[in-house]
């Protein structure tokens, strides 16, 4: 099987293609032909998608002593909304094509012509990307909300609260990972944008004089992620000093980081320096006493954000690899939705069978792993690289008689011979 270009539309296809076909990722509400732009993670998506939240919950949370976590409404009350200035500033310039009606945002148009029939545009006018519902019996004025459009909303309101429970001083962290939706205009590319997706957040208080120093921290904490937990390859992520002009409205000074996706150079995560903004517009007193000298003050707020179905999908992307005749996924193992998974050699062997199924529910105390004893040998092997198990354990007869088994390496394909008793050690070792 010929190695595919890098950063095609082809690509996509096989790894849109693998996400449904292997559990991964479908299509929302397939069966009544779909929603726009909406997708279920799957039993194998949903794995992938729960160990980078956990390892990323791990590493900015529970390793740190500045940093503690919050998991708050998805609907606040819209003066929320109102004070944080999204209401009046969330926005996207949106034309509409006079001939076929299709709407696009104007920003992202190459030329002022319609892109699907090259018919002529309206003036642009802009569209809040805020996505209403009604709270109680009546569709009234009064009873309208938002989902919220980002995460961070409620680690500003609720400051005061983590201040007076947590006691914590400046520098600390707020950390949430959550919903947050937004009423795109042209959502697509797969689970690239979509109107209801996922962030992982943090709001990093400071005070102003230690902003630059700070926002030079994260940047370098947001790379060591990527490369370190994700295995992204520092030649496929750019950064993008975001001029003035086009950064959110409370921002002073922002980094997109851009991954090289099959569809092309987009972004991927953002760090923001927030100034005092937000706090300012939800507090009408400082809401932080310096405890050295008494001081009252508004913290500023650096802000680094991680967009959950982004990173799925760039690590999708830079781990499908296709070698002669097998797919595979070179997942970091500590991602893989399947960690082992267990081989009886022969399937009309009970003597096998019952082995294998002992070493599996052994292994399975520590470890997510699959059972597999369809077919041959050969197929199950490279059914788990196409999925991304990193080791693939076979019993075989002289595991009967000497209690060892055969150890696979998804991504050399060597095979070693390890005793059952080491089994868990071996493999805690690799996987880690």
């Amino acid at each position: 099987m010929a190695k595919i270009k890098e950063n095609s539309p082809e690509l996509m296809e096989k790894i849109v293609s693998l996400c449904k076909r292997r559990g991964f990722i479908f299509p929302g509400s397939e069966i009544y032909g779909g929603l726009a732009n909406s997708f279920d993670y799957g039993p194998l998506g949903v794995e992938l998608k729960n160990n980078i939240k956990n390892i990323w919950w791990k590493r900015f949370v529970h390793q740190r002593d500045d940093m503690v976590g919050i998991d708050a409404a998805l609907i606040m009350n819209p003066k929320v909304w109102q004070a944080s200035g999204h209401l009046e500033n969330f926005s996207d310039p949106l034309v509409e094509c006079k001939k076929c009606h299709h709407r696009f945002r104007k920003d992202l148009l190459e030329k002022n012509k319609c892109p699907d029939c090259n018919g002529e545009l309206t003036e642009a006018k802009q569209f809040n990307l805020m996505l209403k519902t009604f709270l109680g019996p009546a569709e009234e004025e009064a009873n309208k909300v938002y989902f919220r459009p980002e995460t961070a909303q409620a680690m500003f309101v609720d400051f005061k609260n983590v201040l007076d429970t947590t006691r914590k001083k400046v520098p600390f962290g707020i950390a949430q990972i959550g919903k947050a939706f937004r009423n795109e205009i042209t959502p697509g590319n797969f689970i690239f944008r979509t109107r209801e997706f996922e962030q992982m957040e943090i709001e990093y208080f400071i005070k102003e004089e230690d902003w630059k120093e700070t926002f030079e921290i994260w940047r370098k904490e947001m790379w060591s992620w990527m490369t370190d937990e994700l295995g992204l390859d520092k030649k496929n992520i750019h950064e993008l000093d975001v001029p003035d002009g086009e950064r959110a409205h409370y921002s002073k000074k922002t980094i997109d980081f851009e991954y090289d996706y099959p569809f092309g150079k987009k972004e991927l995560y953002g760090l923001a320096y927030r100034t005092d903004f937000d706090l300012k517009n939800h507090y009408k007193e400082p809401p932080y006493e310096d405890i050295e000298n008494g001081e009252k003050l508004y913290p500023h707020v650096i802000e680094p954000t991680w967009g959950v179905d982004r990173s799925v999908l760039a690590v999708l992307c830079e781990s499908y690899i296709e070698e002669q005749e097998r797919v595979v996924l070179k997942l970091k193992p500590s991602l893989a939705p399947y960690k082992v998974a267990v081989f009886p050699l022969l399937k009309n062997k009970p003597e096998l069978v019952e082995k294998a199924t002992e070493v599996y529910h052994q292994l399975k105390k520590n470890f997510n792993i699959a059972f597999d004893d369809r077919g041959n040998i050969g197929k199950r092997y490279y059914s788990q690289d196409e999925i991304g198990t990193p080791f693939c354990i076979t019993i075989d007869f002289e595991t009967l008689e000497n209690n060892d088994v055969t150890v696979r390496d998804r991504d050399t394909m060597k095979q070693e011979r390890i005793k059952i008793k080491d089994l868990q050690s071996y493999l805690i070792n690799k996987i880690n």
